[in-house]
C-alpha cells in the first residue's frame, strides 16, 4: 500500500506522542513493503537527521506559532497529498478534522487519530477550547474513520456522537541502551522521573510542591520543555528547590536510560488518551505512580498505583514508595508484564496495518 501520514511535526520524533507514532509506524510499515511518506515542518527537521530512508519525507513550511502552527502545515500538507498516489491517509490530530475531507474528494480515504479531549487542555483561552469543540464535532464527519487511543475516548464518541471508532492504543518497545545517567549526575534506581510537556494540564506544579515537602535525597528528574511557553518553564524552576534537576526535552538513548533506571516514575497528565509516556515507563521497567483518570486506570491496569490531584496524596504515596524496595521490585514487574502483552509497536502496527487494507478496498 501507498500510505501518507499527515498532521505531524515529523520524523525523527523530536516533540511529542505523535511524533513517536509516525517514526514507529513509517519504519515499520516500510519493513513489510508498504510506501509510506510523512509529511514533515521545516523548523522541526534537520540535515543531519538520523531515519530510516526507505521512507519519504516530504519537508513544507509552517507558521512558527502555537495557535496556527498545526492547521497552517496540515493544511499545506493535504493539498500536496491530494496530486500524489497515496492510497490511504493517517492525518493526525483532532484540531485537523476540518481538512480530513479534502483527500477523500480525490478517492483518498482517511483515518483521523483524534488523541483524546484536546479542548479540555488548560492552556487554551476561550476562543481556543471553542474552535477546538469545533473540531470534535467535524471528526465525527470528516473522516472515512476515526481512532482513539483509549477505551473511555472510543466510549466518549459513541455517546456523545454515536460514532464508533477504531481503538488502537499506543506502543512502546524500549532499545538496548547504553547508560546515559552520567551526564545528569544520577545513581540507578534513585531518582524520581517526571516525563511530560510542561504544561498545566500535566501537573508539574503539583509534583514539584509534593516533592518539595519530601525529606528524600532522591532527586526529581523533570525531563521535559514547553517551546511555546518559556515563561510558565521558568515558573516551574522558580518553585523547584536545588534538588530538581531540569533536564529539557531528551530523546533517544538518554531518553530511555532515564526511564530504565529511575527509582519511582510519577504520571500527571489528566487529559488524553494512551499517555506515551506512561506506556514507555511500563515498557521500561519502572514503578508508576500515576494521577486518577479513567484512561491513566485504563493504561497502567493494576500495575501502577494511583494518586488523587493533591499534593499530600502524592507525597504520601512517594513517601512509602522510596522506602519500601519490594514493593518497588514488584511493580516494576507487574508494569514490564502489561507492556509487553498490550503495548508492543508490532500489534500495534497490525492494527494500522489492517485499518488502511479496509480503508482502500
Amino acid at each position: 500500500m501507498k500510505i501518507a501520514i499527515v498532521g505531524t511535526r515529523g520524523i525523527p520524533a523530536r516533540y511529542g506522542g505523535f511524533e513517536t507514532l509516525a517514526d514507529q509506524l513509517s519504519e515499520r510499515l516500510v519493513q513489510r513493503g508498504h510506501a509510506v511518506t510523512v509529511y514533515c515542518r521545516r523548523p522541526f527537521t534537520k540535515p543531519e537527521d538520523v531515519f530510516d530512508h526507505r521512507v519519504r519525507r516530504i519537508i513544507l513550511p509552517t507558521l512558527a506559532s502555537k495557535h496556527f502552527d498545526t492547521l497552517v502545515h496540515t493544511f499545506i500538507s493535504v493539498l500536496h497529498l491530494i496530486f500524489t498516489d497515496a492510497e490511504a491517509v493517517l492525518i493526525c490530530n483532532v484540531a485537523n478534522s476540518p481538512f480530513a475531507w479534502i483527500p477523500r474528494l480525490v478517492g483518498k480515504p482517511t483515518a483521523l487519530n483524534v488523541d483524546g479531549l484536546d479542548r479540555k487542555r488548560r492552556k487554551w483561552n476561550f476562543l481556543g477550547q471553542w474552535f477546538l469543540h469545533f473540531c470534535e464535532i467535524l471528526s465525527a464527519l470528516t473522516p472515512s474513520r476515526i481512532v482513539t487511543d483509549a477505551r473511555a475516548i472510543q466510549d466518549y464518541y459513541w455517546e456523545r456522537y454515536r460514532k464508533r471508532s477504531d481503538m488502537i492504543a499506543y506502543g512502546a518497545e524500549p532499545p538496548i541502551t547504553s547508560n546515559h545517567l552520567g551526564d545528569f549526575g544520577l545513581s540507578s534506581r534513585r531518582y524520581i522521573l517526571y516525563v511530560a510537556r510542561l504544561e498545566p494540564e500535566n501537573n508539574p506544579e503539583l509534583v514539584i510542591k509534593a516533592y518539595r515537602s519530601l525529606g528524600t535525597d532522591w532527586p526529581l528528574v523533570i525531563v521535559g520543555g514547553n517551546p511555546y511557553q518559556p515563561d510558565y518553564v521558568r515558573k516551574l524552576q522558580s518553585l523547584a528547590d536545588n534538588r530538581v534537576i531540569f533536564t529539557g526535552p531528551v530523546y533517544g538513548d538518554g531518553y530511555w536510560s532515564l526511564q530504565k533506571n529511575a527509582g519511582v516514575f510519577v504520571f500527571a497528565g489528566e487529559i488524553g488518551g494512551i499517555h506515551p509516556a506512561l506506556v514507555e515507563a511500563m515498557a521500561a521497567n519502572n514503578a508508576v505512580l500515576y494521577l486518577d483518570t479513567p484512561a491513566n486506570r485504563e493504561t497502567a491496569r493494576d500495575c501502577g498505583i494511583s494518586f488523587h490531584p493533591d499534593e499530600r496524596d502524592l507525597a504520601t504515596k512517594l513517601e512509602q514508595l522510596i522506602v519500601a524496595p519490594e514493593r518497588l521490585r514488584d511493580l516494576r514487574e507487574r508494569a514490564k508484564s502489561i507492556a509487553l502483552e498490550v503495548y508492543s509497536w508490532e500489534s500495534v502496527v497490525d492494527q494500522y496495518e489492517r485499518l488502511f487494507a479496509e480503508m482502500r478496498a
